[in-house]
């Protein structure tokens, strides 16, 4: 979230990456820069920090530079795979890893925020569609990332999808959850990951400038929170040969 959440990956992630032997790291996109989509120079920042691929939720169209890696097929970002076709971008695509290809797969719930009326595909029945055509294509491991606002979406998705994939990973919230877990078939899940940026904020924005929003009515302009303690919000997961999941773990760093 904004600059302060570049800052906190940075920091935390090439150490975390090196003590664990992290193979494949995926971060949510849609926030980096100023709160609101990623630029070019963010998105090779935090290549250089360690991240390899990103994935997209409703705010990943802010920043038009973007839009060229977006429609790349080997560009390792994409955006919601459920926004109507000839919407700019694509919703999944494969990254290389040591161990082989990995499928990653974004998803938008069907209702988020103000864009609630916003005409979207039903996630559950696109990506079962891509799960069908991707069958016979080589992969280790699948990993879709589920952006959306209601609790019981984000759960239904996570069991619906479990056994089918590696691991469902939701997010939106800016707020961890603490139901970090394997599914009884193998899927790894959690409602939301949380997020990297200002820990005393709302959701990375100052008190100050929405506080007057929530008690009088007011229409205020959100203003990143730059002071104070941070947060490093992520999980760890390991996968096994039959393309599911051994384990998941909640990684939140406070300094």
């Amino acid at each position: 979230m904004g600059e302060t959440g570049i800052e906190v990956v940075e920091k935390i992630l090439p150490k975390l990456k090196h003590d664990q032997q992290i193979d494949l790291i995926i971060a949510q996109a849609e926030n980096v820069t100023s709160g609101r989509g990623i630029d070019h120079i963010d998105y090779e920042r935090l290549k250089t920090a360690g991240i390899q691929f990103f994935t997209g939720g409703n705010h990943i169209f802010d920043n038009k530079q973007i839009y060229p890696e977006l429609n790349d097929a080997y560009a390792p970002i994409i955006r919601p795979l459920n926004y109507p076709l000839g919407t700019a971008g694509r919703g999944f695509k494969y990254v290389e890893t040591v161990d082989g290809r990995v499928l990653v797969i974004s998803l938008l719930g069907q209702i988020v925020g103000k864009q609630a009326s916003q005409l979207l595909d039903n996630p559950l029945r696109v990506i079962d569609a891509v799960l069908k055509a991707e069958q016979g294509t080589s992969k280790v491991a699948t990993i879709v990332n589920f952006h959306g606002d209601f609790s019981s979406e984000k759960v239904i998705i996570g069991h619906y999808l479990d056994g089918k994939v590696t691991a469902v990973i939701g997010d939106h919230w800016h707020v961890p959850t603490a139901d970090a877990q394997v599914l009884p078939k193998g899927t790894a899940h959690i409602t939301d990951v949380g997020m990297c940026g200002a820990l005393d904020s709302s959701l990375g924005v100052t008190f100050d400038s929405v506080i007057p929003r929530w008690r009088d009515g007011q229409q205020t302009r959100n203003i990143l929170e730059t002071k104070g303690r941070r947060q490093f919000n992520a999980v760890l997961m390991s996968s096994n040969q039959a393309g599911l999941a051994d384990s998941i773990k909640h990684i939140h760093e406070i300094f």
